[in-house]
């Protein structure tokens, strides 16, 4: 089954609040994802990347094959806008 970029940002945000979300990808099965959520602060990166499968659920063995992550605070991605 081939899902969206669109798809699997509204299964995100439907599991994990987020200030900011921006999926990407077209073959149905690899995405990247910048996601901003204050759920992250105070987090390292893999209990981060974990709150994100969870959000997913079984979407994430079933549906998508390869999801690339950056994943930041808001204070962090205040800092990288400048």
């Amino acid at each position: 089954m081939m899902v969206s970029a669109d798809y699997i940002k509204e299964v995100i945000l439907a599991g994990l609040p987020c200030d900011y979300i921006d999926v990407q990808g077209d073959d149905g099965t690899h995405f990247n994802a910048v996601i901003v959520s204050a759920e992250f602060s105070g987090r390292n990166r893999v209990q981060r990347h974990q709150l994100v499968y969870q959000a997913l659920g079984d979407r994430m063995r079933a549906e998508i094959h390869a999801l690339g992550m950056k994943t930041l605070s808001p204070e962090e991605w205040a800092q990288q806008q400048g």
